[in-house]
């Protein structure tokens, strides 16, 4: 049997996702911080991506927890 959509708490989820994903971002960044020199270019571009994609993700969780709220 399916679960009832209660979406009461979908704010506070969504939150919880923005926190996740800034806790994500600031850890790679103090990666990138503390190993510059030991990092290969390949690594560096994979891990920029990936921040350029957290940043884009906290971008639509914000604007989805404005709809929510």
């Amino acid at each position: 049997m399916a679960k009832p959509d209660n979406r009461a708490d979908n704010a506070e989820h969504l939150q919880q996702h923005v926190q996740n994903t800034l806790h994500n971002l600031h850890e790679a960044e103090q990666y990138l911080d503390e190993h510059a020199d030991e990092i290969s270019a390949t690594e560096l571009q994979d891990i920029q991506e990936k921040n350029e994609n957290r940043k884009n993700s906290i971008s639509k969780f914000k604007s989805e927890i404005k709809d929510e709220t």
